[in-house]
């Protein structure tokens, strides 16, 4: 099981204790991508039902002595301005696209573990990594704010639009999400037939539907006694898109978020595909550890092939 830190800041229960602890530590104005990629804010002007935020964007890191797979996390505060930067792949590319949302419990972003790290891994598999920055705090989840699911419709939107000139196929365009992200990622495999906003341009003409879903020890769908699909307004059809979904059955976020999930995608006969594993807690990222379930991300690549996502040996 991950440590106390890991568990808090991947969801919204965070202590004063605690955020201060964090924020102590060395700080960086803000979190800006590596050359070499391209970034974009989304919204032209002014986002839709702006947040409050206590303070300007700010990166901070856990404590050195609390590291996941020796390693500190960053930690994004107080996003105003959502982006998507575009990481494509060096070598071959297969052409297939994916959005991902780090966790944080919509109160902050887990921005390398669950960000960078993650289009790294995507890149060497041939396909391009558009990471979105979306809003916190408190800017979900939906209903209880539209803020980060705006940004998740909006940032599809984008990647359709200039899905030609980042060299991806716009049939092959799926998200990726951990936490708190995987649950704006199910909340968008639901919520794409209407935008939460009034158009802005061309992008918000076209589908933000994802084409398929990577759902990584999600929150917010239930507890260990309780389905809060209703309650969030998530409601699979035979329209929503396929799904990996992969979670610890000692997940102190509980791993009937993941059941309750694949159970519903069943009960309409769309495509899912479940792991769960005896032992890996919470807010691991796809950083390997001694533990079989980070090694989701090879079950992931055989996934996609299995759905004809990424082609077949020899093609």
């Amino acid at each position: 099981m991950q440590n106390r830190v890991l568990r808090v800041f991947l969801m919204s229960f965070f202590s004063v204790t605690l955020a201060f602890g964090v924020r102590s530590q060395a700080q960086e104005t803000t979190w800006l991508p590596e050359a070499g990629h391209t970034t974009m804010q989304i919204w032209p002007s002014a986002a839709p039902d702006p947040v409050p935020t206590t303070g300007p964007e700010v990166l901070a890191w856990t404590p050195k002595d609390q590291p996941i797979a020796g390693r500190p996390v960053g930690l994004l505060h107080n996003v105003t301005v959502p982006t998507i930067t575009v990481y494509s792949p060096k070598g071959k590319n297969t052409g297939v696209g994916v959005v991902v949302f780090p966790g944080g419990g919509y109160n902050i972003l887990a921005i390398d573990l669950e960000g960078t790290e993650v289009c790294d891994w995507l890149n060497s598999a041939g396909i391009t990594c558009v990471l979105l920055k979306y809003r916190v705090p408190n800017t979900g989840p939906y209903p209880k704010s539209p803020a980060a699911l705006e940004d998740a419709q909006r940032a599809v939107g984008l990647v359709r639009e200039h899905a030609v000139e980042w060299q991806i196929d716009p049939a092959h365009i799926g998200v990726l999400g951990f936490s708190a992200g995987a649950h704006l990622a199910v909340a968008l495999s639901t919520h794409y037939d209407k935008r939460l906003y009034a158009a802005v341009d061309a992008a918000d003409q076209l589908s933000c539907r994802p084409d398929f879903a990577v759902v990584v020890y999600p929150g917010y769908l239930a507890d260990a006694s309780s389905s809060f699909l209703d309650k969030l307004d998530i409601h699979p059809t035979d329209k929503t898109p396929p799904a990996f979904i992969v979670q610890a059955e000692n997940d102190p976020v509980h791993v009937e978020n993941a059941t309750t999930y694949f159970l519903a995608l069943k009960a309409v006969k769309v495509p899912a595909e479940l792991h769960i594993y005896s032992e890996g807690g919470h807010g691991y990222g796809l950083r390997r550890t001694a533990l079989p379930i980070t090694t989701w991300p090879q079950a992931v690549e055989v996934w996609l092939h299995t759905i004809h996502v990424l082609p077949s040996a020899g093609s």
